[in-house]
């Protein structure tokens, strides 16, 4: 099977509204019915994504550098763990914070420009897997890739799950390769090495062993690992805690509209039960009104031939006297 070909029919679905993608997947596998067996059926294999891994594969569409400030700050919080620089754990703690929040308010938008409003609980979702992505290179990629069918979730050593996770996972797996260096390339880069110091000249023998007899830089003492964990800990007790009041916020926000709306549904619910009541007696009104206004008309109707008749009488008498 063309493994590009079907990496790019899953890049023209995954950026279609999500309630096209049913109708878009099943012509495709139609249209690539001549490319044999497999194109078409791995085409209707393609799971629908859910809604929030949908917004995020819309943010990576169409503000793709959104996602690449979160990836480059990821890199740079990895590097400061294993530096165990404390100081810039903290900063870039905050720093993706900020970055987290534009972005998820920034799903949002793509999503209801594209008809789709995203909760509460989807928008938390959309958080956790863009927190992921600043965790785990390969998070990044199945994120970037716009290919993305679940939502993505690190565990408490910052590892992300990622089987099932994209529609194409040959797609990710290139861009991770790019990130990272191969095996291979390192056996490379040692085999390399290993000649050069095998052909280098007897001349250069006693700069390389005074080069080797330099004092390696000691390595990071258990003190300094154990304040690096804790700021680590702190930074994520912060982060934690500023999200947790953000919660609390969004919860009482949502408490004071329920409590409006329903105020309101008994009012609205009061002047229905009047208003019918009203609507009750004016139909009763109605009615007793209408069988006055019959029996004022067969009155009038009565007295009006009562009138003729009488007119008649008093012509006649008037015409016998002459």
């Amino acid at each position: 099977m063309d493994d590009k070909a079907l990496a790019a029919i899953a890049l023209e679905l995954y950026a279609l509204p999500l309630d096209d993608f049913v109708a878009a997947r099943t012509a495709a596998a139609k249209a690539s019915a001549g490319s044999g067996k497999e194109l078409p059926a791995a085409v209707k294999s393609l799971p629908k994504p859910s809604v929030a891994a949908w917004a995020i594969n819309m943010l990576a569409i169409h503000q793709p550098e959104a996602l690449d400030e979160l990836a480059g700050l990821g890199e740079k919080m990895r590097a400061a763990q294993s530096s165990l620089d404390a100081a810039a754990l903290r900063e870039l703690g905050r720093e993706r914070r900020t970055l987290l929040a534009a972005a998820v308010d920034a799903t949002r938008a793509e999503a209801e420009r594209r008809g789709r409003s995203i909760s509460a609980t989807i928008a938390s979702d959309v958080e956790r897997t863009l927190r992921a992505l600043t965790a785990d290179q390969g998070a990044a990629a199945a994120v970037q890739s716009g290919l993305l069918v679940q939502a993505l979730s690190a565990d408490g050593v910052d590892t992300v799950e990622l089987d099932g996770a994209v529609a194409v996972p040959g797609v990710v797996r290139v861009k991770r390769a790019a990130v990272a260096p191969s095996a291979a390339s390192d056996d490379k880069e040692k085999q390399r090495a290993t000649a050069e110091r095998t052909t280098r000249p007897a001349a250069d023998q006693p700069r390389l062993k005074a080069v080797r007899q330099t004092p390696r830089p000691a390595s990071p003492s258990a003190l300094e690992k154990a304040k690096a964990a804790l700021a680590e800990a702190k930074a994520a007790e912060e982060e934690s805690a500023l999200l947790a009041e953000e919660r609390r916020t969004q919860l009482e926000d949502t408490e004071a509209a329920v409590s409006d709306l329903t105020r309101e549904t008994r009012e609205l619910r009061t002047r229905l039960q009047a208003a019918e009541e009203k609507l009750e007696r004016s139909r009763k009104q109605l009615g007793s009104l209408a069988a006055e206004a019959k029996q004022a008309t067969r009155a009038a109707e009565k007295a009006q031939r009562s009138a003729m008749l009488a007119q008649e009488r008093v012509l006649r008498l008037g015409n016998t006297r002459d």
